[in-house]
């Protein structure tokens, strides 16, 4: 495989119209983009040891959950672009559905960005097995689970209503995602103890935990020096 991957989606032309059913976003997406073309002074620096996320606030957590998006993009279209020995018409057309979604969630948080996005990050996947199902499947769930883990985490720093909405919209699809994962790697299955807590909700983690877990992954790393990660 390539061992450095700058995202591009070869069969993924998703038509516009079908951009926020796609999503799972709906009508609030608009208010989305017009709020976030209101913020003028986001800075975001672009340095020789990384990317910083930006100053807090609502701007800052939409580029933390874009830059996870890129990842997950480009996980599921290498899946697809080197497939493992003996995977099914089924399992083909579930990763295709999961890789439209995430290319959809990432476009979409570029979009409503804008100018105050940060640069599409140059992925590397080359530590990654696409070869064997078992490896490919355990690494699908890792990253789905991070991806469910990084939008329960940022809830309470969204200060926008609309934001709040449309990014519970986005880990409700994410949440579908790792259930249809968990069946594919044991039939019956959907969601296990390292999923959810003992209340049945989805567990959580940090801005540094998940920049910790998904900077490997980046050939240029992703800082959050306000939320207090720095990438060593």
């Amino acid at each position: 495989m390539k061992t450095e991957l700058q995202e591009r989606i070869p069969g993924a032309n998703i038509a516009r119209r079908s951009f926020l059913r796609y999503a799972g976003i709906g009508v609030a997406s608009a208010g989305l983009l017009a709020t976030a073309a209101c913020h003028k002074d986001h800075k975001i620096k672009v340095q020789p040891d990384g990317i910083d996320i930006g100053i807090t606030g609502d701007m800052a957590i939409l580029n933390y959950v874009y830059a996870v998006e890129q990842l997950e993009a480009a996980f599921y279209t290498q899946l697809l672009l080197t497939p493992y020995a003996g995977i099914t018409a089924d399992e083909i057309a579930s990763f295709t559905s999961i890789r439209d979604h995430d290319v959809v969630h990432r476009e979409f948080f570029k979009t409503a960005l804008g100018g105050k996005a940060i640069p599409e990050l140059v992925i590397d996947l080359s530590s990654l097995d696409f070869t064997t199902r078992p490896s490919v499947l355990t690494a699908a769930k890792v990253f789905k689970d991070m991806g469910i883990r990084a939008y329960d985490g940022i809830g309470y720093l969204i200060a926008t209503e609309t934001y709040l909405t449309i990014v519970g919209k986005i880990v409700s699809v994410e949440a579908r995602h790792s259930a249809l994962i968990s069946n594919i790697t044991a039939f019956g299955t959907f969601a296990g103890n390292d999923q959810v807590d003992g209340n049945g909700f989805n567990k959580s983690s940090t801005i540094s935990e998940i920049l910790l877990m998904i900077n490997p992954y980046f050939k240029i790393k992703v800082n959050a020096v306000n939320y207090g990660y720095v990438a060593s």
